[in-house]
């Protein structure tokens, strides 16, 4: 299931060339599917299975700071609502700047995943399943 979510990150990507001069809508979505996917693969390679996708940024902040930045974290937060707002509320504008940076960075973002999950041993997924195993129990 990893790899399906990488192999959908990477066709993203594509898409994005063909809609990132044409529609700020689709360059919104496209960005942040580009990252989505890319977590969603992480965090397939872990065995978390989420199909929330707030949940899926929350887990990532509480469980996931040893691979992403806070840079990370506010982009992938800030593309999340560039696409809602532009998909779902035709009142919220989202301003040209945040979208040249959240299209810019996707790419980025996916890299950076990309290499993780390649380098992911056996004692971080471990460690990250024990830690929202322990999360699970106080009711958190």
């Amino acid at each position: 299931m990893s790899d399906s979510y990488i192999k959908m990150a990477e066709e993203s990507i594509v898409a994005l060339q063909a809609v990132r001069d044409n529609s700020n809508t689709w360059t919104a979505a496209t960005s942040y599917y580009i990252c989505y996917y890319s977590l969603y693969s992480l965090m397939m390679k872990l065995g978390i299975k989420c199909e929330i996708h707030s949940c899926s940024l929350e887990f990532m902040r509480r469980h996931l700071s040893e691979f992403y930045s806070q840079q990370d974290i506010q982009i992938i937060n800030r593309a999340a609502k560039a696409r809602t707002d532009l998909q779902y509320y035709v009142d919220r504008p989202v301003d040209a700047g945040t979208i040249e940076l959240i299209s810019g960075y996707c790419k980025i973002f996916f890299i950076k995943t990309k290499d993780m999950i390649s380098r992911l041993s056996e004692g971080q997924v471990k460690h990250i399943r024990e830690e929202l195993r322990k999360e699970a129990q106080k009711g958190a």
